[in-house]
C-alpha cells in the first residue's frame, strides 16, 4: 500500500526567512512536501483549509492576522474528519512566548531558524504523525492548547497593550449611532461583534459603533460578565437564554433581548460542555 509523503504549509512575512526555512527543511527532511509558502494569516487559512497539509509553521508575526490567530480560524474551520495539522510556531526570540510554547508542549522554532533545531523538530513531527490520534480527540488537544496560548502574556497581543490588573471593569462607552455620539451604559449591553475597522455594541434595542479594537476592550470588561465565544464576539452570560447544536455539531445561541442566533466557535464551546 502506498502512503503519500507528508506535506506542510508555511505562513512567513519575510521572503528570506520563508525560503530559509524551506531550504534547511529540504535538508532535514527530504521527503516532506511543501504544499505552499504564504506570507499573511489570512492567506495561511484559506490555503490551509484548500490543501489540508500534515504539518503547520506559523510566524507568529504577520500582518493582518497573527499565526495564533490564524490557527484559532482554522481550527475552527478544519473537518472534523480529518486530524488537524501539527502545528509549529516560528518567533523571534520572545521569553514569554517561548514559555507559553513550552508550558502547553507546542513545538516553536526560533529565528534565524537553526539546523539543530529544527532536527530535533523534525523528529518530534515525524513521531506526532506516525502516532496521531482520533481526529476528534485531536482537535480537542489542539483547542486546549490554542485556548492557553490566547490567555498568555506576550503573544495575542503585546504585553503593553494589556490593561493593568489594577483598572477597574468599563461601565460607560461612547459610541457613534448615525452623526451622534451617545454614552452607552455597559450595563444595556448584551453582546459586542468586531466588525471590518469597527465594533458593533448591541443593546436589546439598539446598534452603536466604536472603533476599539476587541482585543483592547476585552481587556476593558469583566470577564465573569461578558464572555468570549468566537474570536470576533462577546456576549453577557446572563442573557444567553438557549444554546442549540445544529446538524453538523456547531453550537448556536440565543440573547434575551435579541432575535439573531449566534455562532460559537469549537474553542469557546467547552464552555458549554454540559450539552
Amino acid at each position: 500500500m502506498m502512503f503519500a509523503p507528508p506535506s506542510a504549509l508555511i505562513a512567513e512575512d519575510e521572503p528570506l526567512l520563508a525560503a530559509a526555512l524551506q531550504q534547511e527543511l529540504a535538508h532535514a527532511w527530504p521527503t516532506l512536501q511543501i504544499a505552499a509558502t504564504v506570507g499573511d494569516g489570512i492567506s495561511a487559512v484559506q490555503q490551509a483549509l484548500s490543501l489540508l497539509p500534515d504539518l503547520l509553521f506559523f510566524d507568529i508575526r504577520m500582518p493582518g492576522q497573527s499565526g495564533l490567530d490564524a490557527a484559532v480560524e482554522l481550527a475552527d474551520a478544519w473537518p472534523a474528519d480529518r486530524p488537524f495539522p501539527a502545528l509549529v510556531f516560528v518567533t523571534a526570540y520572545d521569553q514569554y512566548a517561548v514559555q507559553a510554547f513550552e508550558a502547553q508542549a507546542v513545538d516553536y522554532l526560533l529565528k534565524p531558524v537553526q539546523a539543530a533545531r529544527l532536527q530535533k523538530t523534525v523528529q518530534k513531527l515525524q513521531l506526532a504523525l506516525m502516532n496521531k490520534a482520533q481526529p476528534a480527540i485531536n482537535l480537542e488537544a489542539t483547542m486546549e492548547q490554542l485556548r492557553h496560548l490566547l490567555a498568555a502574556p506576550g503573544i495575542a497581543s503585546p504585553p503593553a497593550a494589556a490593561a493593568p490588573s489594577s483598572t477597574a471593569p468599563l461601565t460607560l462607552i461612547q459610541a457613534s449611532s448615525g452623526s451622534q455620539i451617545h454614552m452607552v451604559p455597559v450595563a444595556d449591553v448584551l453582546y459586542f461583534e468586531a466588525a471590518d475597522k469597527y465594533v458593533r455594541v448591541l443593546t436589546a434595542a439598539r446598534e452603536y459603533l466604536i472603533r476599539t479594537p476587541l482585543k483592547e476592550l476585552t481587556g476593558q470588561l469583566d470577564t465573569q460578565v461578558f464572555w468570549q465565544i468566537h474570536r470576533s464576539t462577546l456576549v453577557r452570560a446572563s442573557a444567553i437564554t438557549t444554546v442549540t447544536r445544529d446538524e453538523a455539531g456547531k453550537l448556536h445561541l440565543e440573547l434575551a433581548g435579541r432575535a439573531e442566533k449566534l455562532p460559537v466557535s469549537r474553542l469557546y464551546a467547552h464552555l458549554f460542555k454540559a450539552m
